[in-house]
């Protein structure tokens, strides 16, 4: 059973992580970083291209297709002062943020604003960017301050070009914060994975950085199936954990898409094994099982939506298989006619919850006291205190650029 980790103090996972040991930037190669294999309680070591010969064969692999959007952007007021907006997801009135990527014309926005005291209500910001022969004129409104963001009116000319259109020629690709350098040309590429579809994230899903074409190839050639989510990563992947015990950590929330095939791919594997690239497409996996055990139960909608609320999974629940869960889901899809599973999650994973469908998970190495350390911990237990020594130990690269770890679940 799940048990609840609210009263776990944050402490606990807390570890010395130097700055000289975190990657400022990408390897020449992606598939030449290193990775810590922990499987059968050992640590062991491996290049990343040596990756396919761990996976086993006939298994199913999940990504996370997600795109990254270039949502920094850098707009001058009157006086020629800067003034950075960060665009972190469509307000609540938009639609589910592919909907709202794609609208013409204008769109409200919950931002981060940079230097905010510069931007006098009722003041139009406007920026003009030069694309091929055309021109793009965009301009932002202040609409209101809430607690954790500022909700921003953006509207353009040409009129028919999508906001996710406006932002790939506007914006500026968003660094992670402890990445203390400005983007570069080459992080456009580099900061994608090579598989990168459908864009509204505002942070890449790390672990897929490391792939190549090439080990994609070498999958397929183990008869290696591969299916693909998308989870937007949201900047709350960032937030720190201020709070001395995760019970009083709110827990962000982010939006994921699932096809029919992509759960019907996982409900062929729900007796097999499953491996997840990256904490987020982990959280995406975790999530659909419960929104299948929410329709199992009756409780299957808040406010007309699909949402997994973050302590959710700690409540007293029936036992529930992946396969019965994933089975509720596409009798829901069937029944009301959809081909795609639109929902949020604020799930938050941490030890004392157990994982559902993955059995395998590669991910990089996280911050200090994050959720994202929290995840890995309960995925494997006490031992991710070894594997980060063993990392620390060995020169491994830390974090959004740096190195990798392929985990076994005991």
């Amino acid at each position: 059973m799940t048990s609840d980790p609210r009263m776990i103090a944050i402490s606990d996972f807390l570890y010395d992580l130097p700055d000289n040991r975190i990657a400022d930037f990408p390897l020449p190669e992606r598939d030449a970083s290193r990775v810590a294999v922990f499987k059968n309680e050992m640590i062991s070591e491996i290049i990343f291209s040596q990756l396919p010969n761990l996976i086993p064969a006939d298994s199913l692999v999940i990504f996370n297709n997600t795109r990254v959007m270039k949502a920094r952007l850098l707009f001058l007021n009157s006086g020629g002062q800067a003034i950075e907006l960060f665009c972190l997801e469509p307000d609540t009135d938009q639609g589910e943020i592919s909907q709202a990527m794609s609208k013409p014309a204008s769109v409200h926005w919950r931002c981060l604003v940079g230097k905010v005291s510069r931007w006098k209500p009722g003041v139009l910001l406007s920026k003009t960017i030069t694309s091929g022969a055309a021109e793009i004129h965009l301009q932002a409104e202040l609409i209101s301050r809430e607690q954790d963001f500022f909700v921003v009116a953006f509207s353009w000319t040409p009129s028919g070009l999508s906001f996710g259109e406006v932002l790939q020629e506007a914006g500026d690709i968003p660094l992670p914060p402890y990445i203390k350098r400005k983007p570069e040309e080459s992080d456009a590429e580099r900061y994608q994975t090579v598989y990168a579809r459908t864009g509204g994230s505002v942070a890449a899903p790390t672990a897929g950085l490391h792939f190549t074409d090439d080990i994609l190839d070498r999958l397929t050639e183990k008869n290696i199936s591969r299916d693909f989510v998308t989870l937007h990563v949201g900047a709350g992947t960032f937030k720190p954990v201020k709070s001395t015990l995760i019970g009083d950590h709110p827990m962000h929330a982010e939006f994921i898409d699932f096809s029919r095939e992509t759960i019907e791919q996982l409900h062929r594997f729900s007796g097999g094994t499953v491996t997840v690239v990256g904490t987020t497409s982990l959280r995406a996996l975790e999530s659909l099982y419960w929104i299948g055990v929410k329709l199992l139960t009756g409780k299957d909608q808040q406010n007309g939506e699909l949402f997994i609320e973050q302590w959710y999974p700690y409540q007293d629940h029936p036992e529930i298989s992946p396969a019965a869960s994933l089975e509720a889901v596409l009798a829901w899809m069937t029944h009301t006619g959809s081909n795609r599973l639109f929902a949020k999650t604020s799930l938050l994973i941490a030890p004392g919850y157990r994982i559902n469908i993955p059995r395998i998970l590669i991910t990089n190495f996280h911050q200090p006291g994050s959720t994202l350390l929290l995840l890995v911990a309960a995925f494997i237990g006490e031992k991710w205190k070894e594997v980060y020594r063993y990392a620390l130990d060995h020169d491994f690269r830390f974090l959004s650029y740096g190195d990798a770890c392929l985990l076994f679940r005991p």
